[in-house]
């Protein structure tokens, strides 16, 4: 189970990974906690026009990750402030689904400018204890359940790989690409033209390779890994 803070987050901090589980047959679920509403660069955008589309280009991407469930908390994008709602609604939602591994974002990553990654990660991690407690949740009718692992993604010190062949980086990045709406802001203008998407796609074979020689292995998808 991924708990990302936007449409996209969990294609870049886990797409290969999620496809390769996925593969071996493995049920994932994708968990976006905002709207997406300001994933735009244009002032006159139709926010709620926006906010259609990138569910629309979430759910055409878990597809091609073989993700079968997608969720959208649907919490505005830019304003995600902690709060034990949040945390009980992400703890909630653990205990439904009781997932063997929860990846989201590292909430201690040093100089991440984005609160609603920040806030994300750090409710994700408390929902993974929230929901752990027995004794926590008691009106929820959900029993308890302890995932084996949470895997943080974007962490400074990240000491677990999951290694990618070509293959699952082909599928991550044929999943990011779905995410058109965000060409212009994350992908260098990969939705513009056949060159730039294939420039993209040379950055995140980089990016990954790069990724795994920190570990002293080959391209890789790279993790801090929490014992819950």
């Amino acid at each position: 189970m991924t708990i990302g803070a936007h449409p996209d987050d969990a294609e870049f901090g886990a797409g290969a990974t999620l496809a390769r589980w996925a593969a071996d047959g493995c049920e994932v679920t994708i968990l976006v906690v905002t709207d997406g509403s300001k994933g735009s660069w244009n002032e006159g955008e139709d926010q709620d026009a926006l906010i259609v589309r990138r569910i629309a280009e979430q759910n055409a991407a878990a597809e091609i990750l073989g993700a079968p469930t997608t969720i959208h908390l649907g919490y505005v994008d830019g304003e995600l402030e902690y709060s034990m709602a949040l945390r009980r609604q992400i703890a909630i939602e653990i205990r439904r689904v009781r997932p063997d591994v929860v990846l989201t974002h590292d909430p201690w990553q040093r100089y991440q400018m984005h609160s609603d990654h920040r806030v994300t990660g750090l409710a994700a991690v408390d929902g993974v204890v929230w929901a752990r407690e027995p004794l926590a949740l008691t009106d929820s009718g959900l029993p308890a359940h302890r995932p084996e692992a949470i895997l943080l993604w974007s962490a400074d010190e990240p000491d677990h790989a999951e290694l990618v062949t070509e293959e699952w980086l082909d599928v991550k990045i044929r999943a990011l690409l779905c995410h058109a709406s965000q060409g212009e802001t994350t992908m260098g203008g990969a939705d513009a033209s056949l060159d730039r998407a294939e420039i993209f796609a040379s950055q995140i074979r980089t990016w990954h390779a790069a990724n795994g020689s920190t570990l002293d292995v080959g391209p890789a998808e790279v993790f801090k890994r929490l014992k819950p």
